[in-house]
């Protein structure tokens, strides 16, 4: 893993963490939460953007993570944003983005190697 992919993993994980504080104020306060419901967009949003930047360095998503369905979210989002579900993008948070962070572990392991090891 290149230094690039490294720092990618790095901000992935930091919005994973955000994105459990938001699923720790549960389901109610989300959805009665406007700020909460942006601060989520834009945490998929740059999850999104990262996995596009991740999957151009060649990293190869572990099994249950998935770059282009990433992609794909970011890109609604960005683009429908007038037709989001509040419903869906909870369980997105709530659901599958947990999942996706156990199954990032180990590249979230390599990276911290990789940048444990450059030259400062």
């Amino acid at each position: 893993m290149d230094v690039a992919a490294a720092k990618e993993l790095y901000h992935v994980r930091a919005w994973l963490d955000r994105v459990g504080e938001i699923v720790a104020r549960g389901r109610g306060d989300y959805l009665a939460d406007g700020i909460l419901q942006e601060a989520g967009d834009s945490l998929m949003m740059k999850i999104g953007e990262a996995a596009n930047r991740l999957s151009r360095l060649g990293v190869l998503a572990p099994a249950g993570v998935e770059w282009a369905l990433a992609v794909a979210n970011r890109n609604f989002l960005i683009h429908q944003y007038d037709e989001i579900n509040r419903e869906l993008t909870w369980l997105t948070l709530s659901r599958d983005l947990p999942q996706w962070e156990a199954s990032l572990l180990p590249l979230f392991s390599e990276a911290d190697d990789v940048i444990a090891a450059r030259p400062d």
